[in-house]
């Protein structure tokens, strides 16, 4: 599967975005999705994860509460609605994709698309 982040900007303290992540392939409904970010400098964090059909969920203590994974197997794609954004949340988001089960480690993931600049001014 291929996939390919999109929906980052520029948006000040207490906004929004909305990610999404398209994948290519027949068979995206079969996939665990997550979205990580990396902040310059740092390494690099899991903030949520979304079963294959959307029935589990788990998010990073530090986005819980603002951040909502989900997805449309129909149109391939994985959300990630991000609210009260926070400098903090300053990163390279990214999407990546697995079969074997819900997961918050990035190893576990074998398919990763581009990432997707999220910067959140003060």
């Amino acid at each position: 599967v291929q996939l390919q982040a999109s929906g980052g900007g520029l948006v000040q303290a207490g906004g929004s975005l909305r990610l999404s992540c398209a994948a290519s392939g027949r068979t995206f409904s079969s996939y665990d999705m997550g979205w990580s970010r990396q902040a310059p400098g740092k390494e690099r964090d899991f903030v949520a994860a979304i079963s294959w059909n959307g029935g589990s969920t788990y998010y990073a203590d530090s986005v819980k509460g603002r951040f909502t994974i989900s997805r449309d197997n129909a149109k391939n794609t994985v959300y990630l609605q991000m609210n009260s954004l926070r400098p903090e949340d300053t990163a390279v988001y990214s999407c990546a994709a697995h079969l074997r089960g819900l997961s918050m480690k990035s190893s576990s993931y074998d398919y990763w698309g581009q990432g997707t600049l999220v910067t959140v001014s003060s």
